[in-house]
């Protein structure tokens, strides 16, 4: 899993163009919204586009996402428990 942590720590700062953030310096437990990253809403849709192109997962509500997005480590264990055997 701890692969899967630094490969979506890389995965946030690329595509969400957090220019100046070292993706190591992001902890696995803090929120990804509000205090955290920082991360907005139009943020969420950008990240999870690219979550559903390189892992093959898809968050199909808010309600979903809000649990999936509130941090690394509970975005890893979602795609964990959710990628096809093909995107591992």
């Amino acid at each position: 899993m701890e692969n899967l942590n630094s490969e979506l720590k890389k995965l946030i700062v690329t595509e969400l163009h957090l220019d100046g953030t070292d993706p190591s310096g992001i902890s696995d437990s803090a929120p990804l919204f509000g205090d955290g990253l920082g991360l907005d809403s139009l943020d969420a849709l950008q990240l999870a586009v690219a979550i559903e192109d390189r892992f093959g997962v898809r968050i199909n509500d808010e309600s979903e996402g809000k649990k999936a997005f509130a941090s690394v480590a509970t975005l890893a264990a979602f795609i964990e428990t959710r990628r096809p055997a093909d995107k591992a």
